[in-house]
């Protein structure tokens, strides 16, 4: 899985103008499900539904896409942004009792009824601590590629680390 992570991260790097590694708070929805919100999101000139995913706010190193972060890893007071462990965490808080669990990544392949989301280097809304971790709510593009921006098509592989049976898990889609 490991060997899969740096393929990811080579494709992030030949497709992203402006990748940075942030220091300090971060949302990490890796293992979150996304819920449509019913409002739409531009991204790169593209049009894509919203979704919102409740993701636990860490600290520490990130990788980011500064070219959908206004350029600046710094989040407005209360909110941070949703972002990848740099290196990739093996453990962390997930849904829904938000305890430190390992991080399990799985593939799926996406239908006409169901898809997934991308949070990756967008902003989050710090919400409430459950548990003693602080969540965030995070608004991203539905079905839309971390890699080329353009939107998924249906039977795409993805990635992700949330569990079987989530929707619009936040992920990835393979090249």
């Amino acid at each position: 899985m490991k060997k899969l992570l740096v393929l990811l991260l080579l494709t992030f790097n030949a497709q992203a103008q402006n990748l940075a590694i942030c220091q300090g708070e971060y949302a990490l929805c890796a293992a979150s499900p996304a819920t449509p919100t019913g409002n739409s999101i531009v991204v790169g000139n593209k049009v894509f539904k919203e979704g919102v995913a409740v993701c636990p706010v860490l600290d520490g190193a990130s990788i980011a896409n500064l070219d959908l972060m206004g350029g600046s890893c710094t989040a407005a007071k209360g909110k941070v942004w949703s972002l990848f462990g740099f290196p990739p965490l093996s453990s962390f808080p997930q849904a829904p009792t938000w305890e430190v669990q390992p991080a399990v990544a799985r593939t799926f392949v996406t239908t006409a009824t169901s898809g997934m989301s991308n949070m990756w280097s967008f902003e989050c809304v710090k919400t409430k601590k459950v548990n003693g971790v602080q969540l965030a709510d995070c608004f991203g593009p539905l079905n839309e590629s971390p890699f080329d921006g353009d939107h998924v098509k249906i039977g795409s592989t993805v990635i992700t680390q949330a569990p079987v049976g989530a929707t619009f898990p936040v992920g990835g889609n393979l090249p």
